[in-house]
């Protein structure tokens, strides 16, 4: 089994061109036989929090046919980041939204928001959602998620065994919030997949570095500071070993 992180720029406040760098990222990531990709926290719009709830997209809405076009074409799981409706009256929650092999689509809603977030998103009741891939079962995961410690302990309890996480790190924060993912992969024994941005986003600045831990804590490889890439984890022989492809998109 094959899992890419995709990193990638998001254009703020433009989903149907950042459904397309999507799209195409996918379809490298299946050409090189990852049969899951994942992208950074709020992909498909930018991280742009002022925005959340104008920019809100329908997981159904034919905007997003390519990737559910591709998921179903290529046999993928793919993990897109987009605000979505609150579960329950008005809002806008902060997601992932999983395309599925079969067509079908699930979306998880960020449970644990920093207080920056606060102002303009509405939690997810959930705080794990995992999803079957292969032998494994994977928890999906949004940034301020992986700095509470309760999120991967009730994906562990769950039965968890890779940990996917979709995250704008900083520069400044990267070394902190790399070292809490190493920490949660020895602790709980399984293998964790960062995608973080390969630009700025909503005024941020992105580390880039998407970067994968194998169970245990040990870190397998790292994306570059800048720039669209794949980061690729591949299980064979109980073993993991990663690699990084440069992503022309």
């Amino acid at each position: 089994m094959r899992i890419a992180a995709a990193q990638t720029v998001s254009r703020p406040g433009d989903p149907a061109a950042n459904c397309a760098v999507h799209r195409n990222a996918c379809g490298a990531a299946a050409d090189l036989g990852a049969s899951v990709v994942v992208f950074p926290e709020l992909s498909l719009t930018g991280y742009e929090l002022p925005h959340l709830r104008a920019w809100v997209l329908d997981p159904g809405s034919p905007l997003l046919d390519p990737l559910r076009d591709v998921a179903r074409q290529r046999g993928m799981l793919i993990v897109a980041g987009a605000p979505v409706s609150a579960e329950d009256g008005p809002g806008a929650s902060i997601a992932s939204i999983a395309f599925l092999p079969d067509g079908q689509t699930r979306v998880y809603r960020k449970h644990f928001l920093h207080a920056g977030e606060a102002a303009h998103a509405v939690p997810g009741s959930a705080i794990s959602h995992l999803q079957p891939i292969g032998a494994f079962e994977a928890a999906l995961a949004i940034c301020a998620d992986t700095t509470h410690e309760e999120h991967p302990a009730a994906a562990h309890a769950r039965g968890a065994s890779l940990y996917l996480a979709s995250v704008l790190w900083t520069p400044g924060g990267y070394d902190v919030d790399a070292e809490m993912i190493k920490g949660y992969a020895a602790r709980y024994q399984f293998a964790a997949l960062v995608s973080n941005h390969g630009g700025p986003s909503g005024g941020f600045p992105s580390a880039g570095r998407s970067a994968f831990w194998e169970p245990g804590g040990r870190l397998l490889g790292a994306a570059p500071e800048q720039g669209s890439a794949l980061l690729l984890a591949e299980h064979l022989d109980g073993r993991w070993r990663c690699e990084t492809v440069t992503l022309d998109v």
